[in-house]
């Protein structure tokens, strides 16, 4: 079984500013290693504070996006200027205040249906992480979010296509228990093959979820997360027995 790493926060504000540091120093070591950075975002409300953050510290110069490639671990199937789709999200919140350039982001294209969309964002991922056709291409980074039924990227539980599928990329999601029903989400084997993997935990509302996500043997989205990796790291604000206060 895979290892998480908990680090909590006493509010998602602290949260928010710890995993925008420690995101800027990944870029600045990817920088001196002279290689791109490639990572996949999620939305969501701790997502919006997070952006915020980095947006802030590069305005006063702690940190650049310079040569950060910018992918999602999911997306809902609706145009990019609705509201609810995880790119405008970054759109407006992170890109547009940084002036980050067209060529860095790599957009899932909602608009499309969910096996077309899910197969050109494979494609585009693959151009940019040049992997061999066969395996599976490594994020430096994969940023999710937790539901309340302990849900990661768009992985639902009960959902046995996405359970059984680790070899895909992206994948098609059909029925999803919270609307739209059809998304794009990157699968398991995807994220268990990411050089690191972030979630982000935040709101009390959410504690019986991360309580059976850690549990030995847990079968939610998040605990398969944690169970494919060696190394997973847990920011949370989320009060559990024995959490320091």
């Amino acid at each position: 079984m895979g290892r998480a790493d908990l680090v909590h926060f006493k509010s998602d504000d602290a949260l928010a500013t710890a995993v925008a540091e420690a995101w800027l120093a990944e870029i600045k070591s990817a920088h001196q290693q002279g290689r791109r950075h490639l990572v996949a975002l999620s939305g969501g409300r701790i997502t919006r504070k997070l952006f915020g953050e980095v947006v802030r510290m590069c305005g006063a110069g702690a940190g650049t996006m310079d040569g950060v490639h910018f992918f999602w671990a999911d997306e809902r199937c609706l145009p990019p200027e609705d509201a609810e789709s995880n790119y405008r999200l970054a759109r407006e919140l992170l890109f547009e205040p940084l002036r980050i350039h067209s060529n860095q982001v790599h957009r899932i294209r909602g608009e499309l249906a969910a096996e077309e969309g899910a197969k050109q964002a494979a494609d585009e991922l693959r151009g940019i992480d040049r992997s061999e056709v066969g395996t599976i291409p490594v994020f430096d980074l994969v940023l999710l979010g937790m539901g309340e039924d302990a849900h990661v990227a768009s992985l639902f539980p009960g959902d046995a296509t996405t359970e059984g599928d680790l070899k895909s990329v992206f994948l098609p999601v059909h029925n999803a228990p919270k609307p739209p029903p059809d998304r794009v989400s990157l699968g398991h084997g995807a994220i268990a093959a990411a050089r690191e993997v972030w979630v982000l935990a935040s709101g009390q509302g959410k504690e019986a979820a991360l309580r059976q996500s850690l549990a030995p043997g847990g079968g939610t989205p998040l605990a398969r997360v944690i169970q494919s990796r060696g190394q997973t790291r847990l920011f949370t604000d989320i009060l559990l027995d024995g959490t320091p206060t």
